[in-house]
Order: C-alpha cells, then structure tokens, then sequence
C-alpha cells in the first residue's frame, strides 16, 4: 500500500544523486583544434598544463553543458513524500533515549508499542509463514522419514523417529511474534518485575528476575539466581531445631504423624521449651498440621473404593451430571468424617496436653518464671502510676504558674492606673496652684498702681 510512495521517494533520491555527481563532474564541448597535453591523467591542485589552441580565446574554445545543482525544491518534495510514508505506516521515528527519564515505564512501553507498529505486522507474518514452513517439513518427515534416522547431536538423543513428527505434535517457530526486538523483551520484563515488587506476597520472586535475566540475554542465570530448595519432609529432631531457630516447618502426607506428634509432645515438655512461648506455639501448629494430615489420609482409606469406581468413571467418558452430582456428595461425606476424625484426634491429643501443662503448673522453675514475671509487671505498673503522678503535679504547677501570673499582671495594671491618675492629680493641683499665684501677682501689681 505504500510501495507508490516507497518509489516516489526512491526515484527522487536518486535524481538527486546524479544531479550531484554531474554538478560535481562536469562535461561539455570543445574545439577540434584544441590539444591537452597529458588529457587522460586528472588535474592535481596547483597544477597548470599546457594547451595547443590554434588561436582566438581559449575561453571560447570550451563549452560545458548546463548541468544544475540539485534542486531544493525536489529535496522538499522528497521529505514530503518519506513523511506521508511514515505516517501512514504509523512509524514514529523517535528515540526512547532521548526522551523524559521521569517518565512511567507503561508510557515508555506504549512509545515502543506506536512507533514499531508496522515492525510488528512485519514480525508477525514471518512468524506465521515460518510456521506454515515448518507444518510443510514437517509433514514430509512424517511421509519420506525412515522408521528411525541417526544422527549426532552433544548431549541429545541421537535418534529421530518418523513418529515424532505425527499430528499429535505441532512445530512451532520457538518466538513471540508480539515481541519483535530485545528492547520492547526489557522494558516489558522491567515493568514486571516492578509490579511483582510493589506486592511481593501475591508473586513468584524467584520467577520474575528470572524472566528479567532472560530478557537480558543472560548466560548461566542459576549460578546467579540459584533456583528455590523444594522442601523436603524432616525428622521430628530436625522439626525441634527449625523451632529453636524460629525457621517455618510444615508436616508432609505419608509421614509417620503419631511419631511426629508423641515427640512434639516430649520436647513440649523439656524446660528450654517451657519457657519459650514461641517454640511452644510452632509446635502446637505442627501437631494441627498432622492432625488433619492423618483424617485426610484415615478418610480416603475409607472411601477409597468409591473414588476409585468414579475416577474410572470419569476416564471412561460416561456419567455426566450424574457423575459430578455424585463427586459432590462424596465429598461432602469425606469432609463431614475428616471433621469426626479431626474431633477424635484433638481429645486424644489434648489429653496429653493437659497431662503436660499439669507438669509445666507443678514446675518449680515454671513457678519462679511466672512470679519473675509478676514482679516485671507490678514493676511496670508502679513506674506507669508514678510517671502519670509525675505529670500531673507539672500540669498542676503550670496551672498555678499562669494563675500566678495572671494576678500579677492585674496587680500591675492597677498599679499603673493608680499611678496614671496620681499624676494627672498632681498636674491638676500644679496647675491651680499656678493659677492662684498668677492671681496674687496681679492682685499686688494692682495695689500698687493704686497707691501711686
């Protein structure tokens, strides 16, 4: 679809070429007369050479041809023509480098995931004719191949059989034919890996950096990642270390789980277990874990008949509804008697328990324990009433503070006021008595105007 405009393109870039190349190497004519000595080596820079010109001007006895430059406007046209194939073909020619650093991994994603669109189209089809090949050989293997074929292959089997390649197997291209370049493998990789590492709980840790390692092109991933230890059933002595250690332990089917249980029990009962709460607690859940190991195991003893005429059944083809109806109800019996047999197991176990803890009541350092504890917490309690007292009598003494301080400031108003208005009175009495002298001494001037 846009093989017009790939040629456009194509022709436009090559005229610009010769325009070039012809610009840069002229050609023209010149006279019959006109000798050049030496005409098949190049002129070097610098050099002059001599010319046989019969007479005139040797200007006029040349004519190069009027080849032109190439031309801007079919430059312009040409970038016209790559733009409108690449926005058609969707291509963005922009690199993630280049661009914010700050930016989600999801928009980095989406950026690879528009501007490689027709990549992918492209990676896809070659994916599905490789695929329709292989389908091709491998139904001539399956016709012309020899009942068994040898050949040499380190570390593989070295025999081919013509039945490998029957209908029952597929041959497929070993690609993803959505991921079409190591980059779009990493980034979708990383965004993984930091998914699975917002909510480590929820995923495979081990498998996440593993699938990273790989896009990575990684050789030698174990000795890097070494791969998880499946657990393995232990020993109940093994079980009692694990406790100590505060390490998780799990009980296992067809494990001897009255053993398990009867030794829990005895270290339950040593004095380094009494005084740990903790080892006592993993204990306790071990011996549930056993507990309802042993009524799965007793009550598909039980049954086992039955599920074993229905599975039959099941693989025959026949039953129908009629044969999940009744898978429903046997379970629902199996679990209604693994509850009877769990509720028989806890009473017999828990009498063992109480005939422990009765040990534990009766021990003296059990005894010393639980006073050294008692003392400890009496201790806290005084500390705690003696640090609230503490803290009242502050708040009491900062109540008293300010009220003290409040009755002092209304001392000083009043203070102030007094004094504002002993002065005012003081100013009025100067002023009168001002007043009075100055009467006086009018008074006297004018008795002596009179006696004169």
């Amino acid at each position: 679809m846009i093989g017009g405009l790939s040629r456009t393109a194509t022709v436009a870039l090559r005229q610009l070429l010769d325009a070039g190349t012809l610009s840069n190497l002229p050609a023209g004519f010149k006279q019959r007369g006109i000798r050049v000595r030496d005409d098949a080596a190049p002129l070097q820079p610098g050099e002059f050479r001599d010319v046989d010109a019969p007479g005139g001007n040797l200007r006029d006895a040349f004519y190069p041809l009027p080849y032109k430059e190439p031309s801007q406007t079919l430059l312009q046209l040409m970038g016209i023509v790559v733009e409108a194939g690449q926005r058609f073909a969707s291509i963005a020619d922009a690199q993630v480098g280049d661009g914010n650093q700050q930016a989600a991994v999801g928009t980095t994603v989406a950026l690879l995931e528009r501007g490689s669109r027709v990549m992918s189209a492209i990676h896809k089809r070659l994916y599905n004719g490789l695929k329709s090949e292989f389908r091709l050989l491998a139904g001539i293997f399956a016709q012309y191949l020899p009942q068994e074929y040898p050949y040499d292959v380190v570390g593989g089997q070295r025999m081919v059989k013509q039945t490998d390649f029957d209908d029952r197997i597929d041959i497929v291209p070993v690609a993803d034919p959505n991921i079409f370049s190591m980059t779009q493998r990493i980034s979708l990789a990383q965004t993984q890996l930091q998914l699975a590492m917002s909510n480590p709980q929820v995923h495979n840790m081990y498998e996440s950096y593993r699938k990273m390692y790989e896009a990575l092109n990684i050789k030698n991933i174990d000795q890097i990642l070494p791969p998880p230890q499946t657990p393995a059933p232990k020993d109940p002595a093994l079980e009692h270390i694990d406790a100590i250690a505060g390490k998780p332990y799990q009980a296992y089917r067809n494990q001897d789980h009255r053993a398990h249980i009867t030794a829990h029990m005895a270290f339950m009962g040593t004095n380094f277990a009494k005084v740990n709460p903790n080892i006592i607690a993993s204990l306790e859940k071990n011996i549930f874990e056993h507990i309802s190991l042993m009524s799965q195991e007793h009550v598909e003893m039980e049954f086992a008949k039955e599920i074993m005429e229905m599975q039959q059944t099941q693989q025959t083809g026949q039953g129908g509804p009629q044969l999940q109806k009744a898978m429903e109800e046997l379970n629902l019996k199996m679990e209604s008697r693994k509850a009877v047999i769990i509720a028989e197991y806890t009473d017999e176990f828990m009498v063992q328990e109480k005939e422990i803890t009765n040990a534990m009541d009766n021990d003296p350092l059990i005894q010393l324990k639980e006073q050294e504890l008692g003392l400890k917490a009496q201790e806290n309690l005084r500390r705690k009433e003696e640090s609230e007292a503490r803290i009242n009598l502050d708040k009491m003494k900062m109540f008293d503070n300010r009220t003290l301080t409040r009755e002092k400031m209304a001392q000083n108003e009043e203070l102030a006021e007094l004094r504002a208005d002993t002065s005012i009175t003081k100013q009025v009495m100067s002023n009168e008595a001002k007043r009075r002298s100055d009467l006086t001494k009018r008074y006297d001037v004018n008795r002596l105007k009179d006696k004169r």
